[in-house]
This record gives structure tokens, sequence and C-alpha cells, in this order.
């Protein structure tokens, strides 16, 4: 049985009839006055749902959150005027996923804006066949693989003051644009994250990846500030499926590490080691939830297993960095915090077999993940170095 994934204004009555008799269950995003205050799952019964099922699933939080939307209660500073932004959408090899995604960023409500496709190593043409059609979007083809030589290309083509960035397998709200640009008001603010939820639900596979591992960081706007929050412990901020930063970051700290994320042997990372860059250089990130945009999970559970492994490469590969980049040594401590308060449990789970099997199969995926990322940065940081010397000799 599948879920069926959509999103239910509070303000508004609501009814659905006829629902799909494959769907057992919904996910619903529940917002008010368009801003997301909780993500509910109800049962369905007899193919309908009604309104007051929502509500009564809602928690205690999300009815504060709501009522506090209802009186006007917000800690956001309004802005005069927006900065200036280009949507990049970093790919390889996904036409399906990208045409979506270009169509929703087209769609989008608020500011003029560029749009770039940084078409990364592709083996064919079809992605630039379908850039090529589409109206105001501007491609360009990477030629070194990695999501984040993609991404560095995106920051140095890049025309606007703030380059925000979605996968090619999401979906951008229409209002994710101006929600992202509005929390650059302040100097201090060089990145902003926002939500992510899933598209769609209609394989256990997909079901699962939402329940082991989750883009949602929660439902209220948050700063990150190096001045309470740990550079090193960089989980909480989100994630680079739904990320802008300022142009001027390449100036203020660097561009992101091209021997991480996809298209590397380290899988993934690129995102977190850059929010912990960030706050380890004194400035501030904003998670956004107004910023939403929705998420293609993996539909096979070979996609599943090979995604979650890829997640433990990426977070030692990213650990790796900072231990030999910038000497920090705290890193052996978040290792030993998160193996012992999350990983541990569920090895003695699996080892005892208590528990769901794709949980045991997903911790397996992990830990595999984890043991390999130190020698996949070092691998990585190698293959830059080669692919340098066969340019330049």
């Amino acid at each position: 049985m599948a879920t069926l994934v959509f999103d239910w204004e509070w303000t508004a009555p609501f009814s659905r009839l006829g629902i799909a008799a494959h769907y057992s269950h919904a996910l619903i995003l529940v917002r008010c006055r368009n801003a997301p205050i909780e993500q509910v799952t109800i049962p369905i019964a007899d193919q309908r749902i009604e309104g007051t099922a929502i509500e009564n699933a809602l928690s205690a939080g999300a009815c504060h959150l709501r009522d506090r939307i209802l009186l006007g209660g917000d800690d956001r500073e309004a802005a005069a005027t927006l900065p200036s932004a280009t949507v990049a959408v970093c790919t390889r090899d996904r036409p399906d996923d990208l045409q979506r995604c270009l169509e929703g960023i087209l769609d989008l409500d608020g500011p003029e804006h560029e749009v770039l496709v940084i078409d990364n190593c592709p083996s064919d043409d079809r992605t630039e066949a379908l850039v090529r059609a589409m109206p105001r979007v501007r491609y360009l083809r990477e030629p070194v693989a990695g999501l984040n030589h993609a991404r560095n290309r995106a920051l140095r083509e890049a025309s606007g003051e703030v380059v925000v960035f979605i996968d090619d397998d999401a979906v951008p709200d229409r209002h994710w644009l101006t929600a992202h640009l509005a929390n650059y008001i302040q100097p201090i603010v060089l990145c902003v994250t926002g939500l992510t939820v899933p598209l769609e639900l209609e394989h256990p596979s997909q079901e699962e990846f939402e329940q082991y591992s989750s883009f949602i960081r929660g439902f209220e706007r948050r700063v990150f500030d190096p001045m309470r929050d740990d550079p090193l412990t960089p989980g909480a901020i989100g994630a680079g499926v739904n990320m802008s930063v300022r142009r001027s970051l390449v100036e203020t700290v660097g561009g992101f590490d091209g021997a991480l994320d996809a298209g590397t042997v380290t899988k993934s990372g690129g995102d977190h080691e850059m929010y912990s860059r960030i706050l380890g250089a004194g400035y501030r990130i904003v998670y956004e939830p107004r910023a939403i945009n929705r998420h293609r999970h993996r539909n096979s559970p070979d996609e599943l297993e090979k995604a979650i492994e890829g997640y433990g490469t990426g977070a030692y590969a990213a650990m790796t960095r900072a231990l030999l980049v910038d000497g920090e040594f705290g890193v052996f401590r978040i290792a030993w915090l998160w193996f012992r308060h999350a990983q541990a449990k569920a090895i003695l789970r699996a080892l005892l077999r208590r528990g769901p099997e794709v949980d045991r199969r997903m911790i397996r995926a992990e830990i595999r993940g984890c043991l390999r990322g130190p020698w996949a940065y070092l691998r990585s940081v190698r293959n830059i170095r080669r692919r340098k010397l066969l340019r330049y000799g």
C-alpha cells in the first residue's frame, strides 16, 4: 500500500473524497497562512479524509505555532528589498527529474531571477537538448565530475547576489525562492537552508527513506550562530538539496571542496562541510522552513541502501577533511558521540535481530559507509591531484 502526499491549509475547509484504493495512509503537510506547522500521517478510511482527522493529529507544538502565526507573531525582519538571485540546478543524466524541477522553477512566485543548469560530466546530450528548449534557462556543461565542482561552477557563472541550489530530483514550492531571499537582510548570514518534504511515497523504499533519513529539520525557523552552535555538528542545519549561499562565499570562506559529495568516491558531505566552515569563520546560517521543496526519494531497495551508505561515507569523509585540512581534533569527539548515542543502539538491535529488517539493513549500510569515509576522502584528493598533473604536466 502507498501513502498519499499532499498539503492542507488550516484556514481553509477540507474534505477529500474518492481517494484511490491503493492508498492506506496520507502524509499531510499542514500549513497556516502558507507557513508549514507540521507534517502528520493519518489512516485513510473508506477512501476519504476529513479535516477534523487532520486537526486531531496535530501536536501541541504545532497548535502553538499555528496560534502564533494567526496572532501575527513572527521574528523575521521585514526586507525592504530582496537581493538578486540565481537559481542553480546541478544535474547529471536525469532529464526526466530535471524537467519536473525546471517546470517548478519557471512557475515560482517572487522576484525575477536567473536560472542556471550545470550539466556535470554528462554521458549524453539529453540534458542539453532539454534545457535549450526551455525559456529563461542557461545551460552550462561542467566537464569535471563531482557535485561540488558543479556548485563552484555555478558560483563563478552566477549573476545574482545569492545562489539558490536545488537538486534535480526536487521541486520547489511556489514561494520557495522568496522565503530563501528574505533571510539575507543581515550581512552576517552567509547561508540559508529550507524544509524538504517527500514529493511522493508510492513505493516501500520511499517510505523507508522518509522514516530512516528524513530531510525535515523541524517547522520553526532557527538561526545557527557559532557563539552557541558547534561548527562540527552541522546535521541539524539542513541539506544541500535545499540550500542558498551568498555568491561572495568564495571570497569569504572559499568554494566547495571538490573532493566531497556526489560524483566522487566520497558520495556526499559537501554541504555539511561547507556549513562547518561557514560557522567556523564566524558567520550565521538560517534554517527557514517556509522555503519548501519536495524531493523524489529513491524507489528501490538497492538505491535506498546506496543512498544511506553514501551519507555515512560523506559524513566521515567531511570529518576527515576537518581533521587534515583544518586541524579540528574535535572530530574524534563528534564521531564517538554519534556512535555512542545513535549507532551503537542500532547495531545492538541489529545483532539481536530486533526491530524491522529495513532498520537492520540501513544501519549496516550506514556503518559500511562510515568505515569507508576517511579512505574515500584521501582517495578523492589523490584523484584531484592526478587530474591536475595530467592537465598541466
